[in-house]
């Protein structure tokens, strides 16, 4: 072994003991199940923030989005776009009203939890539907993580791919197992800011041996001027308005995905909720232009050096072997781990909380104690990861394409049932059930076909034909009780003044 390579190994060393550290403080502060689920809704604006970006962002921020600009050029700007616009949304029209229903609806833990509470839904049939699709679409979600995972010890040690996805399941199992949501949330702090730091030095640096952003555009205008155009594919055809819409849509997503909306329930108080929206907004422009201007060095570099990159979604990797000292490079690479793990171990929480709190304890009506809802959630957490492990065992996979599809399927059967149960009084039940199964069940027909309209990305289509069924089958069946929306409605008054007071409080004094 080489002695760079030990370095690096040193340094991954470091960085999972600081992990497993965090997961150990967090484990002494978590009794109960709404401790290990939720962190008994106690986050900051900064823990909830970072964590929310991180566990949004995942492995593909540092080796699917490079790896697109590099192989595309300017043509992946627009996914950038859609997903800051959706990520601004989210906090804006979401984040507050969820924090405070998810309270008013019987202190729901979990999405499925707040539907059926949120629409009083006495036959207990939307809880475990809304549980199976977040179950179905959150191992494709995870196996991404665990497939970008194996990338990254494959690339970095020579490890076997099998075994590099087994290595990288077991490093995220073992902090999230014991520490739950609390572990989730303070790691996804520290690997925010890594993964931030990263996406900063990495094309600064690139930029700077280049010789200067002007010298980096002039070589790409030489090597193939159309990767500088927005508006055509790498090969100079114009990109239509399908394949602009497909990357906008991608902001869709968020309004549907169970991980990131957790962070907007467990936050302390909705009067935080203002600043912990510009530190998420902030990080994620910062984090997505960064890893665009990886990808986009990344056509200089390998120009220059002749360097035949078979796979693009590896072009972080390469620049940060070569660019820097092996202590470095191991802090660099630590980032990608980071982004997977901060993924990959809110996805495995929100799979054991689906599975412990929407099947255990309500589909199967068990009177289970709170320490033994905890007990098999984390056992949840085991069996999901193996499943997931196995899933993510074909070294073909592409971390983009695994994601798009999980992200379509949770945006489309999610979100619309979720804007509509906040602010349409007139939503029902049977109206989210059917929008939630229109959702996800279009995603799974529009994947395979090919072809015209068909080339739309799937969540577009998903997410209209919901919100169309959630309309129609809310109009089709009675009124629904306005209890629940009243008592909202109070609610939101009430922290709506507390906000206010907070915010003039320091101009008051």
């Amino acid at each position: 072994m080489s002695e760079g390579n030990l370095q690096i190994i040193l340094t991954f060393l470091v960085y999972f003991t600081v992990m497993l550290g965090v997961g150990y403080i967090a484990w002494q502060k978590t009794a109960s199940s709404a401790d290990y689920f939720l962190g008994g809704r106690s986050l900051g604006p900064w823990s909830a923030a970072l964590s929310a970006g991180a566990s949004d962002m995942s492995g593909w921020l540092l080796l699917g989005l490079p790896g697109y600009a590099f192989a595309a050029g300017l043509e992946a700007f627009w996914l950038a776009a859609g997903l800051l616009g959706g990520t601004w949304l989210n906090w804006l029209i979401v984040a507050r009203r969820l924090r405070v229903y998810s309270v008013v609806a019987d202190d729901s833990l979990t999405l499925p939890e707040y539907f059926a509470s949120r629409f009083e839904d006495h036959k207990g049939l939307l809880q475990p539907v809304s549980a199976a699709f977040i179950l179905i679409f959150f191992l494709f979600y995870t196996s991404s993580g665990l497939v970008a995972g194996g990338k990254l010890f494959e690339s970095v040690f020579g490890i076997q791919y099998e075994w590099a996805v087994i290595i990288g399941m077991l490093s995220v199992v073992s902090y999230t197992l014991f520490g739950g949501f609390l572990a989730v949330c303070w790691t996804d702090l520290i690997q925010g800011l890594l993964m931030a730091a990263a996406l900063l030095i990495v094309p600064i640096a690139a930029i700077e041996i280049s010789g200067g952003a002007d010298q980096v555009i002039l070589e790409i205008e030489e090597l193939n001027p159309q990767l500088l155009n927005l508006f055509t594919t790498s090969e100079g055809q114009a990109l239509s308005f399908i394949t602009i819409f497909s990357l906008l849509g991608w902001g869709l997503g968020y309004f549907g995905q169970p991980h990131i909306l957790a962070r907007f329930k467990a936050v302390q108080s909705s009067g935080q909720l203002t600043l912990a929206r510009r530190i998420a907004v902030s990080w994620t422009g910062i984090c997505m232009l960064g890893a665009l201007l990886v990808g986009l060095a990344g056509i200089v570099y390998t120009g220059r050096s002749g360097v035949q990159l078979h796979d693009p979604e590896a072009i972080f990797m390469l620049m940060v072997n070569t660019l820097f000292h092996p202590v470095i490079a191991g802090i660099l690479l630590a980032a990608i781990l980071a982004a997977i793990m901060s993924t990959a171990d809110s996805q495995l929480l929100v799979c054991s909380t689906a599975f412990a709190e929407d099947f255990y304890r309500d589909l199967f009506r068990v009177n289970a104690n709170a320490r033994e809802v905890l007990l098999v959630g984390r056992l949840a957490v085991l069996g999901i990861a193996l499943i997931a492990t196995w899933l993510a065992m074909n070294p073909d996979s592409t971390v983009l394409g695994m994601v798009s599809y999980a992200w379509a399927g949770l945006g489309a059967a999610f979100g619309p049932a979720l804007l509509l149960s906040l602010y349409w009084k007139r939503m029902t039940g049977p109206g989210a059930m059917a929008g939630i199964i229109a959702g996800a069940v279009t995603v799974v027909i529009w994947k395979p076909l090919i072809g015209g309209i068909f080339d739309l990305y799937e969540i577009i289509p998903g997410f209209v034909i919901s919100m169309m069924a959630c309309v129609l089958f809310s109009f089709l069946g009675r009124q629904p009780s306005r209890d629940m929306t009243d008592r909202f409605e109070k609610v939101e008054s009430m922290t709506r003044s507390v906000s206010r007071y907070e915010d003039e409080k320091p101009s008051l004094s």
